[in-house]
């Protein structure tokens, strides 16, 4: 009887340890785990931003028209795999964009616009490259309200020639999306010699039906300028890289073009 007694303790005190055993491994297995979200893009809106993790409002927002770039940090606690992160304005309460992670994911990250109420994904900007350019362009023809695809063409105008020398282009990008991007070399615009004359030089990106070299504005009303008729570009010299939108804006009858986004 004693004997049987000893082994029900001893059983007993196993039980216990391995208990206390699973109760450790089971702490272990969920410990706290740092959780790193990346917030960034460009809020083309007047309206500002705010951000929230789970429950918890960040004191970090996105201004009216400008880039941003939010670096945010959730625990996960206990047993707990997901969270919750969205967007919103601040003033309206509108909500821009909400998304749920994993906590297997280890990290977060959300690139995007916000332009005219609503949210698109952002491209990502090449890094800078010596003596390099780089143009992402997004084309909104709303004067014109040209729906196909058009051709983005980045060159040289020579002004005594009067000659468009054609670098690069950017082809088939349609109207209110974000082209791939183009590299070209920098170059001088400081007067220079072609053909035995000397001339003037302009760094221009021209607009053009797909496929074609013909302005995509052909056949309306409007006229194109070889001089100041170009979607926007940066210094030709310096390298750089750029993302830029625009949209139609007409002096008169010849057409010009508004830059929304230079980024």
């Amino acid at each position: 009887m004693k004997s049987i007694y000893t082994n029900w303790i001893l059983l007993s005190m196993a039980a216990s340890l391995l208990a206390a055993c699973n109760k450790y491994n089971d702490n272990f297995l969920y410990t706290d785990q740092v959780f790193p979200i990346s917030i960034k893009g460009y809020n083309a809106t007047k309206e500002v931003l705010a951000v929230k993790v789970d429950t918890i409002s960040s004191p970090r927002i996105a201004t009216g028209e400008s880039a941003f770039n939010l670096a945010e940090a959730y625990t996960f606690r206990g047993e707990q795999r997901t969270v919750k992160v969205n967007v919103s304005e601040k003033n309206t309460g509108k909500l821009v964009l909400e998304q749920e992670f994993k906590k297997e994911d280890g990290a977060a990250s959300l690139n995007f616009l916000y332009m005219d109420g609503k949210m698109s994904d952002m491209p990502e900007k090449p890094g800078v490259t010596d003596k390099k350019i780089s143009l992402i362009y997004m084309f909104v023809p709303d004067v014109t309200k040209y729906s196909e695809p058009v051709d983005l063409v980045i060159g040289k105008y020579y002004s005594t020639p009067k000659v468009f020398e054609e670098i690069t282009r950017l082809k088939n990008v349609k109207p209110n999306e974000f082209s791939e991007a183009a590299t070209i070399s920098t170059f001088s615009t400081a007067r220079q010699e072609y053909n035995g004359v000397m001339t003037s030089v302009s760094f221009q990106v021209r607009i053009y039906k797909a496929g074609t070299n013909t302005p995509y504005i052909d056949g309306t009303s409007y006229t194109w300028n070889d001089l100041s008729t170009t979607a926007p570009k940066p210094a030709a010299s310096a390298a750089s890289s750029k993302i830029y939108i625009f949209s139609e804006a007409p002096s008169g009858t010849i057409m010009r073009f508004n830059t929304r986004l230079d980024y």
